[in-house]
This record gives C-alpha cells, sequence and structure tokens, in this order.
C-alpha cells in the first residue's frame, strides 16, 4: 500500500468518525434578513404604527435575538404601502413582512408564496370623518361625492365593508386613490368629503370631524399579519423561529398595561397618527386584547371572510385558499418557550372569547 493510498484511508475514517458525532446538517444562515414594514411615517419616516412589529422595531428585539448569529437585520418601511410590499416579494428583496389584508390576499391571488407565522393585530373602531363644516349627517348623503383611500390597502376593504354595511357600493361615489398623508391634506383642503381614519386630531385641529364611528364590530374590522416568504422559511427555519421569538417577546412587552402610554408613545413617533388619536382610540379595549397575535378561529375566520369579500368586491380575480398557507409552529414553540401559553385569549370565529 503506497503513502498516498494510506493517507487517503486515514482521511476518509476520520471524516466518517466526525459525521457520526457531528449534527448531520448545520442550518447556514443568513447574513442578512430583509423585513417589510406596509406603511412609512410621516414623509417617509423610517418607522411604523399600530402594531406590535413596530414596537419590536422600536425595541431592537430581533437585532437582540440574532446578535450571536452576526445576522444583520435590514428595516424596510414603504410608504408604498401593501402593494409596494408585494412588488418588493415580486423582485425578491424581502424576507418578513407586515401585511394588511386585503395586499396580503391580493399577493396570494397572483401567485407570490408565503407562509403566515403571526397575527399582528385585531378589533378596534371605525371612523368615517368629513370636513369640518360638511353638511352629511349621514353616509348615504355623500352619495356621488368624492371619498379618499388609499387603494389596494386593508383601508380599501374596510371602506367596502362600511360602505355594504349602510347598503352603498364604492360605484355610489367618486372614489380617489390616496394614502393617509394626501387625504388628511385634502381634508383641510376640501378635495375630498370622505375618509376612514381617527378623527381626534383632525377635529381639535378644526379640519375634519366624525361622520360614523362603528364600535367593535368583528364584521368590518380586520386582522394584521406577519409572514415569511416560503423559500426562506424552508432554507432557515431556526432563523425563522428566533424571528418569531423576538416578536412574541416584543408581543408581550406591548401587552402589558403598564407599558400602554410607552406603546402610544412609540407609536406616535411615526407621525402618521397622533399620540392623544391612540388614547382615545385603544380605550375600552386591554392591550392584551388588541394585540393578541394567536392564529386561533377567529383570525382563520377573519382571513377566509376578507377573501370571500375581496372576490364579491371585485378586488381580486382568481380565488385563494388558506389550505397550506397559515403555519403556526412557529408560534406555538415561541409561547412554550417563553411560557406564554395562555397568555392570550384564544378568540372564537365571531370575534367572542373561547369559554
Amino acid at each position: 500500500m503506497t503513502k498516498t493510498t494510506l493517507f487517503g484511508r486515514l482521511l476518509g475514517l476520520v471524516a466518517l468518525t466526525l459525521s457520526l458525532v457531528l449534527p448531520a446538517h448545520a442550518e447556514d444562515k443568513p447574513a442578512v434578513i430583509r423585513i417589510a414594514f406596509s406603511g412609512a411615517g410621516t414623509g417617509g419616516r423610517p418607522l411604523g404604527s399600530g402594531t406590535t412589529l413596530a414596537i419590536a422595531h422600536q425595541l431592537g428585539a430581533i437585532e437582540k435575538e440574532l446578535k450571536a448569529d452576526n445576522i444583520k437585520v435590514v428595516w424596510n418601511f414603504l410608504p408604498g404601502a401593501g402593494p409596494a410590499t408585494n412588488e418588493a416579494l415580486a423582485s425578491g428583496l424581502v424576507d418578513f413582512a407586515y401585511h394588511g389584508d386585503l395586499p396580503l390576499i391580493v399577493g396570494r391571488s397572483t401567485g407570490l408564496k408565503h407562509k403566515i407565522i403571526f397575527g399582528l393585530g385585531r378589533f378596534g373602531a371605525t371612523y368615517l370623518v368629513v370636513p369640518s363644516d360638511s353638511q352629511a349627517t349621514t353616509l348615504a348623503e355623500l352619495k356621488g361625492k368624492r371619498l379618499g383611500v388609499f387603494k389596494g390597502t386593508a383601508n380599501q376593504l374596510t371602506l367596502n365593508r362600511v360602505l355594504e354595511k349602510y347598503d352603498l357600493n364604492e360605484k355610489d361615489f367618486k372614489v380617489i386613490s390616496m394614502n393617509n398623508d394626501t387625504a388628511k391634506a385634502a381634508l383641510a383642503t376640501k378635495d375630498i368629503d370622505g375618509y376612514l381614519t381617527t378623527p381626534f386630531d383632525l377635529q381639535a385641529r378644526g379640519i375634519a370631524k366624525p361622520l360614523l364611528e362603528i364600535k367593535r364590530d368583528p364584521k368590518v374590522t380586520s386582522v394584521g399579519t406577519f409572514w415569511v416568504t416560503e423559500d426562506f422559511e424552508k432554507k432557515y427555519p431556526q432563523v425563522t423561529q428566533k424571528v418569531v421569538t423576538a416578536l412574541t417577546r416584543a408581543t408581550q412587552w406591548a401587552s402589558d398595561e403598564k407599558n400602554r402610554d410607552q406603546v402610544f408613545k412609540y407609536w406616535a413617533a411615526a407621525g402618521a397618527t397622533p399620540y392623544a388619536d391612540f388614547v382615545k382610540s385603544w380605550s375600552g379595549y386591554t392591550l392584551k386584547e388588541r394585540n393578541n397575535p394567536l392564529l386561533d378561529e377567529y383570525y382563520v375566520a377573519s382571513l377566509n371572510k376578507a377573501i370571500d369579500e375581496a372576490q364579491r368586491f371585485r378586488l381580486i380575480r382568481r380565488p385563494v385558499s388558506v389550505d397550506g398557507w397559515i403555519e403556526p409552529k412557529y408560534l406555538n414553540a415561541a409561547l412554550k418557550e417563553l411560557k406564554l401559553e395562555g397568555y392570550w385569549d384564544q378568540y372564537d370565529a365571531n370575534g367572542n372569547i373561547k369559554k
């Protein structure tokens, strides 16, 4: 036997021994994860608002979770909201994202591949405001007039629900697509006659007043969603778990009443919705109720309802199924690890706490 042959066999033996004592596969780690937030602060400010993902960003929760792995977290706050997030996904520029229900469904209907792994908010009141000098006293009196809405976003689906509640539809109005900043300016200049937003700051400044306030109505409100791309989840399940665990920890912080004031201050920093509007619009709700992350019966029913409505209102062309779309294992594992099982209430399909 030559020395070369003997050396080769020894190397083979070492490799075999290592394969027996080391894990069969050590998961690769990405150098960077990219998180898209469907929305941005006033003037494109790189801050989110209204969800616990925005809180996780402010707390640096995901960065802390991934620090030991030397994984950089890149946040993209998109003034183009949900439709812009879909474009980013189609271009391969995002790994995780927050979406409202309509753009989430639109993306799925066009073949975008992602897995739903976390719920981002539920319930709340819905307001429709009009310019402060409007003579309208009912929604019907606005027929033929101009309503502002950011088309393709969750607000468009909510607007359709509100209109249907009063036996109306988009065809009864001149619906103009505009973002939140533009719509508020248009209310001040009376270029639109109605818009869905919290009214309190606008009312205090004499710009607008509420025409409608719909209290907690699960048929009108929607659920927010945090998802991961199918490719990323398949390639990096351990990193996906760490992201969800960090988000769960931040959501627990944002569900603790002792942090109520700070939660609203973090959200108000984006500038899109003032602090006082959060205080007033969240009055009567616990943080735990509205910041509930569970993919429970209520979440699934709300998403199915939104899919049916998107088809009925002709906002999507192809049917969408939730089968194989929702993946709760990461959230379940995080709840177990953090000893938060049972911390948030499970809700039934009608929005009632399950007994």
